[in-house]
């Protein structure tokens, strides 16, 4: 996972691990990290003033065609964490976005890639945009400015 062109201000999530995020021995399960990867991705979207379901109101979807995750430290019931995440800029069709979670005692726990394309989707057709509509394309230049 490469750090090419992050911004200086990460957008930050704080997220506690819950019950439901843990195996039976009170350790977070590797598989409720992707839906902390797409919360954080939902709310900086979501602060530069474009939901998610607008975006779905308008017939576009961003749907994952790439994730790489590397799990460095285990995470446990009841800590808490920082998501810092960054829009990189994107490669063609592609959006990435870059995550690290960040334990308490400061140690980095995750890194994440996360590759999206935005797919329009008119009537029972689905076609991959290269270039997104206005609104959307503001949104991820502010994204890529950083909270």
């Amino acid at each position: 996972m490469t750090s090419e062109n992050l911004t200086s201000r990460p957008w930050l999530l704080s997220k506690r691990v819950l019950p439901q995020h843990t195996d039976h021995g009170g350790v977070m399960w590797h598989g409720a990290y992707l839906s902390w990867l797409e919360e954080a991705r939902v709310e900086a979207l979501a602060a530069v003033g474009l939901t998610y379901r607008e975006l779905c109101r308008q017939g576009m979807q961003m749907p994952v065609v790439r994730l790489e995750i590397k799990y460095l430290r285990s995470l446990a019931h009841g800590e808490t964490v920082s998501l810092e995440s960054w829009s990189l800029p994107k490669k063609g069709a592609r959006w990435p976005w870059k995550t690290v979670i960040i334990r308490e005692d400061g140690e980095m726990a995750v890194q994440a890639l996360v590759e999206l394309v935005l797919v329009h989707q008119v009537g029972g057709l689905s076609r991959v945009l290269r270039q997104p509509p206005e609104l959307l394309a503001l949104a991820l230049r502010k994204l890529q400015l950083g909270p």
